[in-house]
């Protein structure tokens, strides 16, 4: 942990990091509804104000920034996780801001009769559509289930993918495109889909009921967060509880864990002009940190 940096502070539950060419780094702020600009001097700077609660961020072929919301939640002081829906919460939706202007613009609150209840992150594939996860809305006494879905940018089409995923978090593209990879919370499992077409994945279940394959599930109470990929295939899962980074590889062995100092590090992306710095942000710490990374992470699409 010696060779963290922390790069800004006083963030409202940080999540969503994107890595620009400029050495900025945009992050949403679930607790304070807005998406910041972390300049490489530390300067914070607002982009724009998406109220209810950007969980996830990617830029799209535009040069948009794609957010998932998850219509905003309820927090008791002193507590770091929310309790339940926010007193005004309708429902989860997907936002594009303009990164030049800040305007936010809605493009999609459903999938067919059914409402997104909590959109939480998303991918974007080398055919410019994105995969997006629903954790399904946490209610003071039960939770909604959650789902993988692809959409397309320009707000023409959404279909759900897989169903009845348990609190599904992170979201990521293997090297090739050929695999969707998906995170569940609490049950600390990666789950793979494997995409047959661009918006269209197999079905290897039941079980389980949402047809993934399992690639990794870990003992004992931690959970998964969000994630990144390196650019040989390995996938790195922020860890909750134990607040570890946790290198996996496709076929699901434990390659390494690496320790960050927040029980709650929600995310990390890969930046630099080698793709060799892990940016993470630790949520409980309300910080966004750098740290060198053994291996170079994957480009992701559209982010010049």
């Amino acid at each position: 942990m010696e060779d963290i940096r922390i790069l800004a502070e006083g963030l409202l539950f940080p999540e969503g990091p994107v890595a620009l060419a400029d050495g900025s780094v945009l992050v949403v702020e679930i607790r304070g509804g807005t998406v910041r600009r972390i300049r490489p001097d530390g300067a914070v700077s607002l982009v724009a104000d998406l109220g209810g609660g950007p969980n996830g961020a990617a830029i799209g072929p535009d040069g948009a920034l794609y957010v998932c919301n998850n219509g905003g939640a309820r927090y008791v002081p002193g507590q770091i996780l929310s309790s339940g829906p926010a007193a005004d919460y309708e429902g989860g939706s997907i936002q594009r801001v303009d990164l030049a202007t800040g305007q936010v613009d809605t493009l999609y609150e459903g999938c067919g009769a059914h409402r997104l209840s909590a959109p939480n992150d998303l991918v974007f594939d080398a055919a410019g559509g994105f995969y997006f996860t629903d954790m399904g809305k946490k209610h003071p006494r039960h939770r909604a289930h959650g789902g993988l879905y692809y959409a397309r940018p320009d707000g023409s089409d959404i279909r759900e993918l897989a169903y009845h995923l348990s609190q599904p978090n992170g979201v990521a593209l293997s090297p090739d495109g050929a695999v969707v990879y998906v995170s569940e919370t609490d049950s600390s499992r990666l789950w793979a889909f494997d995409v047959v077409l661009p918006g269209q994945v197999a079905f290897h279940g039941p079980p389980p009921p949402h047809g993934g394959r399992l690639v990794c599930g870990l003992p004992g109470y931690q959970g998964f967060d969000s994630m990144a990929v390196e650019e040989g295939g390995n996938i790195c899962v922020a860890t909750l509880t134990t607040g570890r980074i946790t290198v996996i590889s496709p076929a699901g062995a434990v390659l390494r864990e690496v320790t960050v100092p927040d029980t709650h590090v929600t995310n990390i992306c890969f930046g630099g002009p080698d793709r060799r710095t892990a940016y993470v942000t630790l949520a409980g710490l309300g910080q966004l940190a750098a740290m060198p990374w053994p291996t170079p992470g994957l480009p992701l699409h559209f982010n010049a």
